[in-house]
């Protein structure tokens, strides 16, 4: 996740954001090109001088949760943000002028469409909204859940919820953290879509996910249909993945936990949510097949790998691109693991906090596989903030919000059994041949594939929610629903009628949208298959690395350099040579193992 406090185009993509539209000004004569240009001018340098207090104060409440930290986020959040929607409101005056550049109509826009929580001219509106939004924060911050009784809190529960294998402490565990917290945030969740609504409203939008959509250089709803088309082309494959992984589970904890056919129950997955199902990898590796040979976590204790040492060895990775490596600063300012002494947000995100070269993670690392892999895709956040950092302040962000993500998954794909190999973690003779190419990609599958339908259905339901198709007295059920049909997923437990289960995933009361990593599990695959080819990479797609090629790196950094200056395809063609989002470089890189799980899935019955 990534944190850039570009308060514009963000308008504080961690969640904690509410902007008050000031009231109308008096009719003025028509504007000219010449002081749209002047405006655009003006409103980058107050967005950028109230962006760099604006993160200061959130990095302090996201790493040190009291009810003053929480009193300063919502004082600065207001502040911050009242000024990012009176400036969209003002962009809308120039929207029929004629004469503007491409830059200036391009910045306009950026100003209108980029706001996360906008709040409607009502006194008082804005902090409100920033008051639930941050109080939503905090409950998901300090929230803890129980096993065997006994309280654990977020970080812990979710490394348990990987490695217990217990059927009934799995339930204990997901009914207790969806309950403890996700409950109590129900009613705040309910006022702010109402009041983030007219806000949205009063910009000129039908609703606030018509909003969201509105920021991807396409109308919302050809972004709703693209979202739909890339689901299809990947769907298939998710299909098969559901269908195997059902019957290994049925095979381990009998038809009374896991029935054969129908839905998987959630906390069976590996992850609180069933985003990502890899930590089960070793309940449904097939005999012989699965077996790979090496275990990143096991690796990584072996060596004497510390979080401080993981962190080092992925910043080796940009490194070997030609990348230069990360400030001092970021080492000094960094929270890589958990303080014993105080309540922190452990959920990992990147950190631009001046707009140049403060940059930081913010992670409660353990020394395992998963957390090796997020380094890595954190630090993709902020290499890219750093390329982009001499762009305007209103292009100081990734092409589209997808493309912030995919950059460090991409560098995630490329850490195959030879970069382990490069980096003296794993030995040369231990390197897996070719028969195992069948649990390697299942356990790149297990995550990559099995995130797909999350990553779309919870802005599927929040989009829902904000044009009031779903009322806060269905909020659950049609949670529920969308996990149904989507995932095939069904809760270990009844629901009741006060349950606000979609609180029980950061990104919702931090009211971050959702699609991009959605998009981001699209894009990465492209990215990466562009990677190999100019790398002149021949053999299977998912054996290979591009780790120390400094061409791949010249190229990529001119991709990220474009930051937002350019639409979207603009930039998916610097690097890729196509101008299309599309799904199939990630077929292409799982077509062996889809090969493979139709043949193991004959005489099922498949779907749910």
């Amino acid at each position: 996740m990534k944190i850039s406090f570009r308060a514009a185009a963000s308008a504080l993509a961690f969640g904690v954001a509410a902007i008050s539209v000031s009231a109308s000004a008096a009719k003025d004569p028509a504007p000219t090109a010449a002081e749209a240009d002047r405006f655009v001018a003006q409103a980058e340098k107050e967005l950028f001088d109230l962006s760099i207090p604006t993160a200061q104060v959130a990095w302090v409440n996201s790493t040190y949760i009291t009810d003053d930290t929480d009193a300063l986020n919502t004082l600065f959040g207001a502040k911050n943000t009242e000024a990012a929607v009176r400036l969209a409101k003002e962009a809308a005056k120039y929207d029929k002028v004629s004469g503007l550049s491409a830059d200036t109509r391009r910045k306009l826009d950026i100003l209108r469409q980029g706001i996360v929580l906008p709040a409607p001219a009502t006194d008082g509106a804005a902090t409100e909204l920033n008051a639930l939004s941050t109080r939503m924060s905090s409950i998901y911050g300090k929230g803890r859940g129980t096993l065997d009784g006994k309280e654990i809190n977020g970080s812990d529960i979710e490394e348990k919820m990987g490695t217990v294998r217990n059927a009934d402490q799995l339930k204990e565990m997901w009914a207790s953290w969806h309950d403890n917290v996700g409950t109590p945030m129900k009613a705040d969740y309910a006022r702010m879509v109402q009041i983030a609504n007219q806000g949205a409203k009063e910009l000129g939008y039908k609703d606030l996910g018509a909003m969201w959509r509105s920021n991807y250089d396409m109308s919302p709803e050809e972004f709703a249909r693209l979202t739909d088309k890339l689901w299809l082309q990947v769907k298939p494959l998710y299909d098969q993945l559901h269908c195997y992984t059902r019957t290994k589970l049925n095979e381990k904890y009998g038809d009374k936990v896991q029935p054969k056919s129908g839905p998987i129950r959630a906390d069976l997955l590996g992850n609180m949510w069933a985003q990502e199902w890899g930590n089960i990898y070793d309940v449904v590796a097939p005999k012989g097949a699965g077996e790979i040979g090496y275990d990143t976590t096991e690796l990584l204790n072996a060596k004497g790998y510390d979080p401080l040492r993981m962190v080092k060895q992925g910043e080796g990775f940009f490194s070997s691109l030609g990348f230069e490596p990360m400030p001092e600063t970021f080492w000094k300012r960094s929270q890589f693991v958990k303080p014993a002494d105080r309540e922190v947000i452990c959920h990992a995100s990147a950190w631009d906090v001046d707009n140049k070269d403060d940059l930081r993670i913010k992670m409660c690392i353990k020394v395992n596989g998963d957390d090796f892999t997020t380094i890595h895709h954190e630090l993709g956040h902020n290499y890219y903030q750093r390329a982009y950092n001499k762009q305007s302040f209103l292009y100081l962000n990734g092409a589209n919000d997808g493309f912030h993500e995919a950059i460090g998954d991409a560098i995630a794909l490329s850490m195959t059994p030879e970069y382990l190999v490069q980096i003296g973690l794993l030995d040369p003779a231990k390197v897996p041949s070719a028969d195992k190419d069948t649990g390697l990609l299942l356990r790149q599958a297990m995550d990559k594939v099995a995130f797909l339908p999350f990553g779309l259905l919870i802005d599927k339901w929040r989009w829902s929610v904000f044009n009031g198709t779903v009322k806060p007295a269905q909020y659950n059920d049609a949670w529920n629903a969308l996990r149904l049909q989507y995932q095939g997923i069904t809760p270990p437990v009844e629901r009741g009628a006060d349950a606000f289960d979609p609180g029980a995933k950061y990104h919702v009361p931090a009211s971050t949208p959702y699609t991009r990593y959605f998009l981001a599990r699209i894009l990465q695959f492209q990215f990466y298959k562009a990677a190999c080819d100019t790398a002149g990479w021949k053999g299977p797609l998912h054996r290979c690395s591009f780790y120390g090629n400094k061409e791949v790196g010249a190229k990529l950094n001119a991709m990220l350099e474009m930051g937002m200056s350019k639409p979207w395809p603009d930039a998916l063609e610097a690097f890729t040579g196509s101008r299309e989002m599309d799904g199939t470089a990630m077929i292409a890189y799982f077509q062996p193992l889809m090969t493979w799980l139709e043949e193991q899935n004959k005489g099922k019955t498949c779907g749910w």
